[in-house]
């Protein structure tokens, strides 16, 4: 992925308001994110852990949407699979994430959603630059796992613009 600016970021979401993409919290650290390892950029909000934004390219543009995660239950452990990367997490290591659609659905209360990496590393879990756990044998050989996170992703960013 290229290296983003926040004026970049801002403009590319779809599934909110100027204002609101105007007020999100952009993190202050992007020329020291590791963007040649990044199928997608997203990042959790940490003044409102619920928000989630994720920017990916899609026919060739950026595309921004703001998530919202949904709320753990506390003390209940379990096993959990990303349905972008295929990484399988402990605890609360996977949320699932609903997006609001863009346009008139949206603005009419429609969403869609899907189970992520919860603090949206896909990339790095990909790639081995970050551990989500005891290592588990990977089902696919690494270039079929990039290809399988795009793919989820893209058709994700599809249903978020119907």
């Amino acid at each position: 992925m290229l290296q983003l600016t926040e004026s970049a970021i801002r403009k590319s979401f779809v599934n909110c308001t100027q204002g609101e993409a105007k007020r999100m919290a952009v993190p202050n650290d992007l020329g020291t994110r590791p963007w040649d390892d990044l199928d997608f950029f997203g990042w959790r909000d940490p003044a409102a852990p619920q928000r989630a934004y994720l920017l990916a390219e899609s026919d060739g543009k950026l595309v921004g949407v703001a998530l919202r995660a949904a709320t753990h239950q506390i003390g209940r452990v379990r096993r959990s699979m990303c349905s972008l990367c295929l990484t399988t997490h402990l605890g609360d290591g996977v949320s699932l994430m609903t997006a609001r659609k863009a346009g008139p659905g949206g603005r009419q209360g429609d969403s869609v959603g899907t189970y992520m990496c919860s603090d949206l590393a896909c990339s790095l879990y990909l790639r081995k630059k970050k551990h989500a756990g005891p290592p588990m044998p990977d089902p696919l050989p690494l270039p079929d796992r990039i290809d399988h996170v795009r793919a989820a992703l893209a058709a994700f960013l599809r249903k978020i613009n119907e």
